[in-house]
């Protein structure tokens, strides 16, 4: 049985991840507002077969993160996984117009929130066996993203932490991170049009947007194989190619 933490874990990437990794695993998964999704979420899985914690934790929050670490810590002494996969670009804005409130929010939920996890989770994953963390970045980091130039920045240094964490923590820990193209989820309804999904679909070599599933294979190949560390795994249909 292995012990998984997953964040931004009840909806999209995190849920289909949660499913994936259920079978004969312990998960701690941490969500904000989703409560519904969540609760729902920690049924299936258990039919799955899963051992589930549900942790609500606004992550932007220094204290709330110390909090959650300080409820995992009554839960087990240990974990195996981190998967950093909460985040979102929270609005798109032009670069001639950057509002300093909205960097710091963006920061906040995709980077800040992200260090600190992984710091908190270093001694418990020490403890864990062949402990690794596979964090979430974006497309946005290959090419960039008109009017997600804030976003694009914050995954930008989550890669290059990645990178950091691949030499610092090994050989006990190692380090990865998945870099999705165009994904189907919850995270595009409020910042991209169906115009926009369908146009990058068609842009795309597969003439299509990818789903939840494809990311969480990754992930799943990221834990698994235990040679491949400080890799960023691209999953977007060749839309980029290096």
């Amino acid at each position: 049985m292995s012990k998984i933490l997953i964040t931004g874990a009840s909806t999209g990437i995190g849920a289909e991840t949660a499913r994936m990794l259920a079978a004969g695993n312990e998960l701690f998964l941490v969500y904000n507002r989703s409560v519904e999704k969540a609760r729902k979420l920690e049924q299936e899985l258990k039919e799955l077969g899963a051992t589930t914690h549900m942790l609500q934790c606004d992550i932007t929050s220094e204290i709330a993160c110390i909090d959650l670490f300080n409820q995992i810590g009554e839960l087990t002494d240990s974990l195996d996984v981190l998967v950093n996969n909460a985040g979102g670009l929270v609005r798109r804005q032009a670069a001639d117009a950057l509002e300093w409130q909205l960097m710091q929010e963006v920061f906040a939920l995709n980077v800040f929130s992200l260090m600190k996890i992984t710091s908190l989770a270093i001694p418990l994953l020490r403890k864990g066996v062949n402990p690794n963390i596979v964090n979430t970045t974006s497309v946005v980091v290959r090419h960039g993203g008109p009017t997600a130039t804030i976003y694009g920045a914050a995954k930008g240094a989550v890669d290059t932490f990645t990178r950091g964490l691949c030499k610092e923590l090994a050989p006990v820990i190692r380090a990865n991170s998945v870099c999705p193209g165009v994904i189907d989820t919850p995270f595009h309804e409020k910042v991209s049009t169906p115009d926009q999904m369908k146009a990058w679909a068609e842009g795309n070599p597969l003439k299509r947007n990818g789903y939840p599933k494809h990311i969480a294979l990754a992930i799943k190949f990221l834990i698994e194989d235990d040679f491949v560390n400080g890799e960023s795994i691209d999953v977007n249909g060749g839309l980029t190619i290096r």
